[in-house]
């Protein structure tokens, strides 16, 4: 049976299609038609939008938990699960849970789940990020500069034989804890090595680049800046054709910066939550690594002010882009689908309202909150 959707703009993965309808069947995409066409069709189920848009399910790469639960060693199946089904109502359908610096048992541990997970067919489930611990405890952030270390040959290999297992595998690592035959290494095996927490130079920056470095994570945030005689790491990525994580929720980057980042790099750049466990909760604070993180005014932080992660959706993410920072809607939309999906090698799987593709799908309103989310076509909310 086919489902034919209207009423609302449809945006395809890259572009926004005004007077058209989808036609879904059997889970996927079929068609985007005119509407008069498509209400033609016999035998047609019919959902009426009123008004927004109808988006491709978004892709969240840099997810710490949610639903109360956050990505530690501790972490299992159910607990994978349940975080991907939370973010999915929140509008990302597609997710790397995100395990931040912590020991090499409770990395293990999230890996271990992480590719029962995939075995398992976990809806939503993408792979796994590891945001550290081969940072640089200058610029440890949120992190506990106690477990930050510099990648061991064992290391590699885990990670190696993780990148290989895994449907995607992401990297935070900073370039003073790594060198460049391990970033070249892990990218063989098939990871996407992100740089990031880093207090690294220009020149240390491209020379990971050059080894095989392909994203860097969230642009200017816990990494050197860019300086008129000293680039860092903000200047590197600037002046590369790297991918970049971006947090747009208005207070890790001010919506300046995120019109000057995008002119500068008009392609590349995609959206991020940075979700922690409280996501899809009511929770005012959680324990992380036995710290307290406390959600305020939007904000969540450690109790000295250091931001811990963000208070934020992707659907959010968008509107922050287009209503303070002045992006067009296309634009800030295809940062939160298509070019996530790409990056991690799923662009001909999801990120996009094409035919053949799985019907995950989104509906905005027109102040960017969600009216409801499907995956495979069934509706979730």
């Amino acid at each position: 049976m086919h489902r034919v959707y209207s009423g609302a703009a449809i945006f395809d993965g890259t572009r926004l299609h005004h007077g058209q309808a989808l036609v879904v069947e059997d889970g996927r995409v079929a068609a985007l038609l005119p509407e008069a066409q498509a209400q033609a069709q016999a035998q047609a189920e019919r959902t009426v939008l009123n008004g927004g848009i109808l988006a491709p399910g978004m892709i969240d790469l840099q997810v710490n938990g949610g639903g109360g639960i956050a990505v530690d060693g501790r972490t299992d199946v159910a607990a994978l699960r349940t975080i991907c089904a939370v973010h999915a109502r929140l509008g990302a359908t597609g997710i790397l849970p995100t395990l931040i610096t912590d020991t090499p048992e409770a990395t293990a541990q999230v890996v271990a789940a992480g590719i029962a997970a995939a075995a398992q067919g976990v809806q939503g489930f993408l792979g796994l990020h590891l945001e550290g611990p081969h940072l640089d405890p200058r610029r440890k952030g949120a992190h506990d500069a106690a477990l930050i270390r510099t990648m061991t040959p064992d290391d590699l290999d885990r990670l190696c034989a993780a990148a290989r297992t895994l449907p995607a595998l992401m990297l935070t690592v900073a370039p003073e804890a790594v060198t460049p035959d391990q970033i070249a290494a892990l990218a063989r095996a098939g990871a996407v090595v992100s740089l990031g927490h880093s207090d690294c130079s220009a020149a240390q920056a491209q020379a990971a680049i050059a080894a095989g470095a392909a994203c860097a994570t969230h642009l200017f945030n816990a990494m050197s800046q860019m300086g008129n005689r000293a680039p860092g790491l903000v200047g590197a990525v600037l002046d590369s054709d790297i991918a970049a994580g971006l947090i747009a929720d208005g207070i890790h980057v001010a919506p300046s910066v995120l019109r000057i980042a995008l002119k500068a790099r008009p392609r590349g750049v995609f959206l991020v939550s940075d979700a922690m466990a409280l996501a899809g909760t009511d929770l005012t604070e959680i324990t992380l690594g036995g710290r307290r993180i406390l959600r305020r005014d939007g904000r969540l932080t450690l109790a000295d002010g250091t931001l811990a992660g963000a208070d934020l959706t992707l659907p959010q993410a968008v509107g922050v882009l287009v209503r303070q920072a002045g992006i067009a809607p296309d634009v800030a939309l295809r940062m939160a689908t298509a070019d996530p999906a790409a990056l991690i090698g799923q662009g001909g799987v999801t990120g996009h309202l094409l035919p053949g593709r799985a019907a995950d799908m989104v509906h905005l309103g027109s102040d960017w909150t969600v009216g409801a989310v499907w995956r495979g076509g069934q509706r979730l909310q």
